[in-house]
């Protein structure tokens, strides 16, 4: 007999659709009514699983942590309803928690691929010039379709940000990752390495904390999204205040980037650029913060509706993954209020249905009782 959940509670299709009448049968989701009774029935408003779009399984504030570390990372993504990750760089080599039955649907991007000494210690590949493409093109190949490229980090001679790598270079690294199929994002915070990225031919941006109102019309022209993760720009005040002794210019930078954090993605927003929800967690971030990011982007100016949607419906077709959709993959998480009129219920999800099965309940999981 196939197991059966019943959503009884109005199905969030879109940021502005609903349905009603939904199941899961052995994992696919489907509107048509089973024949037999579910094995179990949820109440609450369900939307697909959450999508963190900038997070780091694997990493800890030393580098690579082991696989028990790993998993209670993962565990704590799965547990805040976030059941899609966009690893966006690990050194820890996680394909072996990949294919979603017992951890969040994992699309690695190998490890990040960075300047010599211009990134935190133990986490990327680190590279001069000349071995740029050739970097590219090997995590390209260990990755699942996207390359993560350190764009900037403080050049300590000019004692500023400045970016990592030559123009030129880095143009030639983009088009190398595409030839192997590998979509590029770029670690950005400074403000004219957008313009390197940009004319590069970059696919996304993550930070983009230097955003100028020149970068927003080509943004939306070139169709490059952005990942501003809000929760890791927050710590910019602790990093400006431990680099002023020797670095007073950098300190300086970093501040006035946080102070118009907001300001920045509100107008990137209004001027029509694809804004997604990412944590940033690993190394000093926390993981399942999905929720603080969530509301970070509508404090930021995003609508409820579309705060949630950088977080899932458009998240998940961005990165080629199902929504609630006939015989999509039963990956769910409910709420008890609807979150785009009470957006703060995002952090306490209901239930978590992962791969259709409860991986979650906190309240509402009834038997069967003849309901279908």
């Amino acid at each position: 007999m196939p197991y059966i959940i019943g959503f009884s509670g109005t199905v969030l299709t879109g940021p502005d659709s609903e349905r009603n009448g939904l199941w899961s049968v052995d994992g696919c989701l489907t509107f048509t009514r089973p024949e037999a009774s579910p094995d179990v029935v949820l109440d609450g408003w369900v939307l697909p699983g959450f999508v963190d779009a900038h997070c780091h399984i694997g990493l800890g504030p030393a580098g690579p942590v082991d696989a028990g570390e790993a998993e209670a990372q993962a565990r704590a993504d799965l547990d805040s309803g976030t059941l899609l990750i966009r690893d966006a760089g690990s050194p820890a080599d996680t394909r072996w928690m990949q294919g979603g039955r017992d951890f969040p649907l994992l699309i690695r991007a190998g490890r990040h691929v960075a300047r010599t000494r211009r990134y935190l210690r133990g986490f990327a590949h680190e590279v001069e010039p000349e071995g740029l493409v050739e970097a590219v093109r090997k995590q390209a190949r260990d990755g699942d379709g996207w390359v993560k490229l350190v764009g900037d980090w403080i050049e300590r001679s000019a004692g500023d940000l400045a970016p990592s790598f030559p123009a030129g270079v880095v143009r030639d690294a983009i088009s190398a990752a595409h030839d192997e199929g590998a979509r590029v994002t770029a670690h950005c915070f400074a403000e004219d390495t957008l313009d390197q990225m940009l004319d590069a031919g970059i696919d996304c941006i993550e930070h983009a904390t230097g955003l100028l109102p020149r970068h927003l019309p080509r943004f939306v022209e070139q169709g490059v999204p952005i990942v501003p993760t809000l929760v890791n720009i927050a710590t910019f005040p602790d990093i400006a205040a431990q680099a002023k002794p020797k670095f007073p210019v950098y300190a300086a930078h970093m501040l006035a980037l946080w102070e118009r954090r907001l300001e920045r993605v509100g107008e990137a927003w209004e001027a029509g650029v694809q804004i997604f929800a990412g944590t940033d967690a690993g190394s000093v971030i926390r993981h399942g913060r999905i929720a603080d990011e969530i509301l970070a982007l509508h404090a930021a100016g995003l609508p409820a509706a579309q705060a949630l949607n950088a977080a899932s419906w458009a998240a998940r077709a961005w990165l080629g993954a199902d929504g609630l959709a006939e015989g999509a993959r039963a990956d769910v998480v409910l709420f008890r209020d609807d979150p785009r009129r009470t957006l703060d219920t995002v952090a306490h999800p209901s239930h978590v249905v992962l791969g259709g099965r409860v991986v979650r309940h906190r309240e509402n999981i009834h038997p069967a009782l003849g309901i279908n």
